[in-house]
């Protein structure tokens, strides 16, 4: 029995000993991506704050009935871009991201254009419209692939398709930690009036304002659906390398301890051994 016990303890150290390896690997990959994540992330973000600056600059020379971008309609149909990850063992990187679009949406009907490879599978089997299933790879994502979602995503918009588009994604605050964002693309929502935004009171356009905006628009949403790509990648990379730190240091802790099973068992046996040869020298 201890002779068993201790072939099955040694084969489990085993086990978690090849997990512990494939872990650290993957620790180690997500490290090395993390720095250049996180420089693709900064990189994006100017031209998405020039361009929401610009946007916000003509919204507030604007009236709803000038563009179809500020008018409020009724939301018989939403549609949500959604940022996830191209695979798993990430913590609960897409988990979260999921819920929150569940939560926000509630029992509205909406369509999802998903990016990364698990918002896609995610999507289709609950079976919601997709507005496109092939762009499943999150960290290759150009700015010219964007420019091209912007134009579809008006183009449906415009034509009523959906009465509001909504962006879900993960930003990224620091190596530990990443919150996920829902915010509304269109319509535009106006930003409150302040001293940052009282210059737009003296800009002059030409063309209006009006056409202006709707020059800006497309412009404005690639800059923003790049820049949350990126920050998106930057947390999945950094999530994923919290996940595996943690279950190496987890297997590191189980070997520990089925070494030390391994050895209460082996002593066990060999004080059994002793026990019964010195029977047996006795009789």
């Amino acid at each position: 029995m201890a002779g068993s016990s201790m072939k099955a303890i040694k084969l489990r150290i085993k086990s978690v000993e090849s997990t512990m390896q494939i872990t650290k690997a993957m620790q180690l990959v997500a490290t090395s991506k993390l720095r250049r994540a996180k420089e693709r992330m900064e990189n994006s973000k100017p031209y998405a704050a020039i361009s929401r600056e610009a946007l916000q600059e003509a919204v507030m020379q604007c009236d709803e009935k000038s563009t179809p971008f500020l008018e409020l309609r009724e939301e018989k149909n939403r549609c949500y871009v959604v940022i996830a990850g191209e695979r798993g063992l990430a913590g609960g990187y897409n988990a979260n991201v999921f819920k929150a679009l569940a939560a926000h949406a509630e029992d509205r009907p909406f369509s999802v254009l998903p990016l990364g490879k698990k918002a896609i599978d995610k999507f289709q089997h609950m079976h919601v419209p997709l507005l496109d299933d092939s762009l499943s790879h999150v960290e290759g994502l150009s700015v010219g692939s964007c420019f091209q979602l912007a134009n579809r995503l008006i183009e449906g918009y415009q034509h009523g398709d959906f009465d509001a588009l909504f962006l879900v994604y993960t930003s990224f605050r620091s190596m530990m930690a990443q919150e996920v964002q829902l915010e509304q693309l269109l319509p535009i929502e106006r930003a409150e009036e302040s001293g940052e935004n009282a210059r737009a009171v003296a800009t002059i356009y030409e063309p209006s304002p009006a056409e202006m905006l709707e020059a800006v628009v497309p412009d404005y949403l690639a800059g923003r659906l790049y820049s949350a790509a990126c920050d998106s990648f930057a947390s999945e990379v950094s999530a994923r390398r919290n996940a595996m730190d943690s279950a190496t240091k987890n297997a590191g802790e189980m070997i520990s301890d089925l070494r030390l099973k391994y050895n209460r068992a082996r002593q066990g046996a060999i004080t059994q051994e002793i026990t019964e040869i010195v029977a047996g020298a006795e009789n």
